[in-house]
């Protein structure tokens, strides 16, 4: 029996071959699918080397902090004006929001940090731990303000100005959309999960400031109540959020991905030849990066210069079809 051979590759390589995709829904479900759910193959698409990807990640989450800073202060100084619990409920979340950056920010310069004797994998799961502080501060934020529009249900106060309440709600949407579409986009390209959600999770933040419009109009209608009463659809919108949020980064943390992309690797061994059966393959996320392993069994009466040309095709097709995936491990054996 030929010894088992095991082979690391890491290069990147470009194909002009297709692959089958999975569908998405259509329609108004697709319509908001699109919005709200980040394509998971986006992420395995991505040929930016990790250094350039951990750049492109600390430039976008400052100039979304810093956006989504100026927002945050002028919803603010509308709600010391105007009193609406409402936009307190949106300005407070609006906050949150933006100190989840920090934790996002620090994960990223932590990724480029090498490997230790300790640390074997590096620190590309800082990003998982980053999205565990995110989960805890946008739920924080929720119950503030599910509190405080309890209490002005309870004990209702006068509101005033309400256009400028209108207007401030209009520009928590306008702030949260240009960051949500600025995350997004980068995330995408540099091949982070993290930044695509942080990204969705602005967006519906933006509507729920339109939310805060409503509320408004509610007023101006003669329904008073309606202020704090939108105040408690946000923070139960915000719970309902988070239950894809916390799905989300538990799978991470449990190794979990995509079956698509095990499908991918899977379809991509399929086309090379001398194997004769594919034993096993497992993928795992460390942090915005892709890596995995295989076990390929091979004809017994191969040599050792077949071996090394199959699992040199099998690194190749396996790249071919996953661009962004980092270390991939090929063991064989007969």
């Amino acid at each position: 029996m030929t010894p088992a051979r095991e082979h690391s590759h890491s290069a990147h390589h470009t194909h002009d071959h297709e692959h089958e995709h999975h569908q998405h829904p259509t329609g108004f479900r697709g319509f908001l699918h699109g919005l709200f759910v980040p394509h998971s193959h986006d992420a395995a698409d991505s040929i930016d080397d990790a250094l350039e990807a951990n750049r492109s990640g600390i430039r976008t989450l400052k100039i979304s902090l810093l956006l989504l800073l100026v927002t945050t202060v002028l919803q603010a100084a509308v709600v010391l004006f105007s009193g609406s619990v409402a936009l307190l409920a949106d300005t407070v979340h609006n906050f949150a929001d933006a100190l989840t950056a920090v934790p996002l920010w620090v994960a990223f310069v932590l990724g480029r940090r090498a490997a230790t004797r300790r640390y074997t994998y590096g620190f590309g799961r800082a990003e998982d731990l980053a999205g565990l502080f995110i989960v805890f501060v946008v739920a924080l934020s929720a119950i503030v303000a599910a509190w405080q529009s309890i209490d002005r249900i309870i004990n209702p106060q006068p509101l005033t100005n309400i256009g400028w309440v209108i207007a401030a709600g209009v520009v928590g949407f306008v702030g949260n959309e240009i960051v949500a579409m600025y995350r997004i986009r980068v995330g995408r390209r540099i091949g982070s999960a993290a930044l695509v959600a942080d990204g969705v999770h602005a967006r519906t933040d933006g509507f729920t400031s339109l939310a805060v419009v409503a509320g408004g109009v509610g007023v101006l209608l003669g329904f008073p109540l309606a202020d704090p009463i939108v105040g408690l659809i946000i923070s139960a919108a915000i719970f309902v959020l988070l239950i894809g949020t916390v799905r989300s980064v538990g799978r991470r943390l449990l190794d979990g991905v995509e079956p698509e992309l095990v499908e991918r690797v899977a379809h991509a061994l399929d086309h090379v030849d001398g194997i004769e059966s594919v034993d096993r393959i497992r993928l795992r996320w460390n942090g915005h990066r892709l890596e995995g392993d295989t076990i390929l069994s091979i004809d017994a009466h191969a040599t050792r210069e077949q071996l090394d040309e199959i699992t040199q095709r099998a690194s190749r097709s396996v790249h071919t079809h996953l661009p962004n995936l980092d270390e991939f491990l090929i063991s064989t054996r007969s």
